[in-house]
């Protein structure tokens, strides 16, 4: 069983428990676990047999420890089952509904007696929501078009969590004896924030072992489909998984055409049919002789291009870049020099301040920006002016203890409701870094919203714009706010924009990371992390740059401290 998996039942369970009422401690504990468990850098299932080393991870301890083996060892815990007979199955429906979280559901079911998504549809068609407390006429609109329109990104998965389960089936497939290439295809590769099912691609003389092997792979559910070389299964984690298997000579052309997108293979088959070629999976022909297709670069290279990082193959502009020889040079992850945005146990981290610098200095980072919560994010124990600059005060004290690395003194500053800062100029102006963002009100008229963020920008001690729209992939959609009004105002005073990391914002996404660069205006990749093992997340901070076709040059944070420095103070 893979993190995410085991993380996805904690996370059902704290759902379940918050639709009943429960206590927040224990909910807040669940769901604890569950980030702990799917940030996790190793498979929990290889640790499961020494208790001591699940027990010691942070926010875990003995029962939830004991859980997780029950977990790895069944596939289920009997906690689960218990729920699943206790909540309605109508009820559990709701939370598929994106804005609505359990305790929405829980509101909605005990003012209204809603069990069902046809109760709600019907509570809505009579206007009923808008009379509960803290919903109002706008949530019961947004709830309508939720219900007529359904979020397919809310039938997807993560980049990140795919990604594990991928890499885990590779790592199998690559046991099989006689095997060649072994690789993922499809939207994966081209790194899209959320993927619907997984292709791999593999080179064998043979595919009978290798369907053979994933068929005896205990991550697989069920067998939906076998042929002599293309092979189809459900994953236990509810992922689709295609696989095929090509002789060496296709295996260019196969992995052009399984990595997509459609809109580019179309362009990119019309571009050899004007040089009388044709391109199918098996490889590049000119008539019936093949001309091309062992690798990826024949490929391209048989209509005048030269190749093509997956990550660009979106139809928009990567042949005119091509053709005129200016694709650009994407950033890699380990251009970074820091991470500019990160909590600690001051706020709602889950690490010591400490904890954080020294993950940091491991990864081999110049420099970091402590970034905790201030006052306005209560639920965070966000720190109000006292605590924040006695905070920067312990960061002072560990810059002259600490050696390879420098903390700059920040804060993830709330944009309040009406425009204000959450903090005063007098102590925003101690910082080395100041990051603003919009946590609440995040339904206000699109004007007002634009005014909050623009105020924010034109305050000389505000840095760059934290997950400047707001969203989260399908659960929340942007707030509503004029983007080129901002991305004008953020140019003009030198405000930056942060592309955060964290695989449920990946925010900016790959549009606006554009639109961002066409106005000058400097990007910074962070991970927001709340753990150690969330430093990681700039790894999809970085994939959605490179969908944008960004560089190193583009990114602030790969420059050295000294340029960066200078960067800042420009």
């Amino acid at each position: 069983m893979e993190n995410p998996e085991i993380a996805q039942i904690f996370e059902e369970i704290a759902d379940l428990l918050e639709i009943q009422g429960a206590n927040t401690f224990r909910v807040r504990a669940y769901r604890n676990a569950a980030r702990v468990v799917r940030d996790h850098p190793e498979p929990l299932a290889d640790l499961a047999q020494d208790p001591n080393q699940i027990e010691n991870l942070p926010g875990i301890g003995k029962d939830l420890a004991g859980k997780v083996r029950t977990i790895v060892e069944t596939g289920d815990l009997p906690l689960r089952t218990e729920l699943h007979a206790q909540v309605p199955p109508g009820l559990r429906d709701l939370l598929n509904i994106p804005g609505l979280g359990p305790k929405r559901a829980q509101i909605l079911h005990r003012e209204l007696g809603i069990r069902t998504v046809e109760d709600l549809r019907q509570a809505v068609l009579a206007r009923r929501i808008r009379e509960i407390k803290g919903f109002g006429e706008k949530t019961e609109e947004a709830i309508l078009r939720a219900l007529e329109k359904p979020d397919r990104a809310a039938q997807r998965v993560y980049l990140a969590d795919a990604k594990v389960f991928a890499d885990a089936v590779v790592r199998h497939l690559k046991g099989t004896p006689g095997i060649g290439q072994v690789i993922v295809s499809g939207s994966l590769r081209r790194r899209l924030e959320t993927v619907g099912d997984v292709d791999v691609l593999v080179t064998c003389p043979n595919a009978e072992p290798v369907m053979s092997r994933l068929a005896a792979y205990e991550g697989v559910g069920e067998v939906l489909a076998r042929g002599d070389t293309k092979m189809t299964v459900r994953l236990t984690c509810g992922l689709q998984l295609d696989l095929r298997v090509v002789p060496e000579e296709c295996y260019g052309a196969a992995l052009v055409y399984f990595t997509g997108s459609k809109a580019h293979n179309i362009e990119l088959r019309r571009m050899a049919q004007e040089r009388g070629l044709k391109i199918s999976e098996y490889g590049v022909f000119r008539g019936e002789e093949r001309a091309a297709g062992r690798t990826e670069e024949e490929v391209y290279a048989a209509v005048g291009l030269p190749w093509i990082p997956p990550e660009l193959r979106e139809a928009r502009n990567e042949f005119e870049l091509a053709l005129a020889g200016r694709l650009p040079k994407l950033l890699e992850v380990d251009a970074l020099r820091g991470d500019l945005h990160m909590h600690t146990t001051a706020t709602d981290g889950r690490a010591t301040l400490e904890e954080m610098v020294e993950a940091a200095r491991r990864r081999g980072y110049e420099y970091i920006a402590i970034t905790d919560h201030s006052k306005r994010v209560t639920m965070a124990r966000g720190l109000d002016a006292e605590r924040i600059v006695e905070h920067w005060r312990e960061i002072d004290r560990l810059n002259q203890k600490v050696h390879g690395i420098t903390i700059l003194k920040g804060v993830e500053l709330d944009i309040l409701e009406d425009g204000t800062l959450d903090l005063p100029d007098e102590v925003l102006a101690q910082a080395d870094w100041v990051i603003a963002a919009v946590h609440y009100g995040q339904n206000q008229p699109r004007d007002q919203i634009t005014r909050r963020i623009v105020g924010a920008i034109r305050n000389r001690h505000v840095t760059a714009i934290a997950h400047p729209t707001g969203r989260l992939i399908g659960k929340r959609k942007p707030y509503e706010f004029e983007l080129d009004t901002i991305f004008k105002e953020a140019a003009d005073h030198g405000c930056w924009m942060e592309v955060d990391g964290q695989p449920s914002r990946l925010d900016l996404d790959d549009i606006g990371i554009v639109a961002a660069r066409e106005h000058g205006i400097p990007i910074v990749i962070d991970s927001d992390a709340h753990a150690v093992e969330e430093l990681a997340f700039v790894e999809f901070g970085v994939y959605q740059a490179r969908r944008a076709g960004l560089e190193a040059g583009d990114v602030a944070n790969t420059r050295p401290l000294a340029e960066f420095r200078k960067l800042l103070r420009h």
